[in-house]
């Protein structure tokens, strides 16, 4: 006998839900080889602490890295430190140091691939002089290597702020590659992601900021493992495979259109670097399965049901995404509660979490139904919500 749940609707209403039986999915024993994949995870706020907006962020690193492994157990490697473990969005650099020293110790006896966001924001304020913005990245790409992971060198908002052209992002660039031990991977984030980000590599006009951005690839290549978009822009992406080197990889970070570019045209395909990687994990898997089996047909079929969920997830403000994230993990027992750093748990009402709810249970993503049930009656019980 399915799952039943009450949930709210649109003025008022209710209706009740049957929720699917769970997938099924299969761990796999090895990582994908026909694509690179990496989940960007969240992180877990301990909930004894006051992780109020502006407050120090404080993990529960049992918790936190418990995710971790749960997603190296599906194949996927893990992103580090990224946007959606809420770098400048509650995740202080005090914070972000300890969660990469700790995720990559673990990686190395997990077996898991990792990557790490490395950035500027342990500047405060803006910052004097570009040379500033070199340094706060030289110190964390630094950090980084130090620990074992693959630096994942992330927009500044602090050189987003100093920035007067093109050639300012050039420069600061040029001298943050030239100094690399090892390749990096180059992250795009649009200003869907950010708003501060707007203008980034000089220009409002994309296509202006494509081509400075393609020039310093073409320049630094040797350096460039690969380069992670999040546009949110399909075309653009697979315009930009185009004109990059044929060694330098692009991971796509597009949570509207991942199934198609992850799947290519059948001359070039996206690798993977998404927070929706996070929350459709065991479909991700099991879809990258099919693909390594020359199942394109297959990878279809399991992805492209996630992808409403992703849209949803990942609708403007997108930048509040990882409210969704941290939600759906708490739905399926990832982590003991609902509560964020930086108080982010707020950064969603109730109407989008319940269709977040729905999405997951259509897309088979709800792995214990009556758990998942459970803690949503609970959830709408808090916010006075009853049926």
């Amino acid at each position: 006998m399915s799952v039943r749940i009450i949930l709210p609707t649109a003025g008022g209403g209710a209706e009740t839900l049957s929720l699917r039986e769970p997938a099924g999915w299969q761990r796999p024993d090895a990582p994908p080889t026909s694509r690179i994949a990496y989940a960007a995870a969240h992180v877990v706020a301990d909930p004894y602490a006051d992780n109020a907006p502006d407050a120090p962020a404080r993990l529960d690193w049992d918790a936190t890295l418990a995710v971790r492994r749960d997603l190296w157990s599906w194949g996927l490697g893990v992103a580090e430190a990224m946007d959606t473990a809420q770098r400048g969005m509650g995740l202080d650099w005090a914070a972000t140091r300890e969660l990469i020293r700790r995720s990559a110790a673990e990686a190395v006896t997990c077996g898991g691939r990792i990557v790490a966001g490395a950035a500027t924001d342990q500047l405060t304020g803006v910052p004097d002089s570009l040379d500033d913005v070199v340094a706060a990245y030289a110190e964390q790409v630094a950090f980084v290597q130090e620990c074992g992971a693959v630096a994942v060198v992330m927009a500044s908002r602090h050189l987003a702020a100093l920035a007067t052209g093109p050639d300012d992002y050039l420069r600061v660039y040029r001298r943050v590659l030239g100094s690399t031990g090892a390749p990096v991977v180059l992250h795009w984030l649009g200003d869907m992601f950010d708003p501060a980000l707007t203008g980034y590599w000089g220009s409002t006009d994309l296509d202006d900021a494509t081509t400075t951005f393609v020039a310093l690839v073409h320049a630094h290549a040797d350096v460039i493992d690969g380069v992670k978009v999040s546009l949110l822009d399909a075309g653009r992406e697979v315009r930009l495979r185009e004109l990059l080197p044929p060694t330098v990889k692009v991971y796509t970070g597009d949570d509207y259109h991942y199934p198609e570019l992850i799947a290519g045209d059948g001359e070039r395909s996206s690798h993977a670097l998404l927070g929706a990687f996070a929350a459709i994990a065991p479909a991700a898997s099991a879809a990258l399965q099919r693909l390594d089996a020359g199942d394109p047909a297959g990878f279809r079929a399991i992805l492209d049901p996630t992808v409403p969920l992703s849209r949803h997830v990942f609708a403007p403000p997108t930048r509040y995404y990882k409210t969704g994230i941290a939600f759906l993990a708490w739905l399926n027992g990832r982590q003991p509660g609902f509560t964020m750093v930086g108080g982010l748990h707020g950064g969603r009402g109730v109407p989008h979490l319940v269709e977040a709810f729905r999405l997951a249970d259509a897309a088979g993503l709800l792995l214990d139904p009556e758990l998942a049930a459970a803690r949503m009656r609970g959830y709408l019980a808090v916010a006075g919500v009853t049926g």
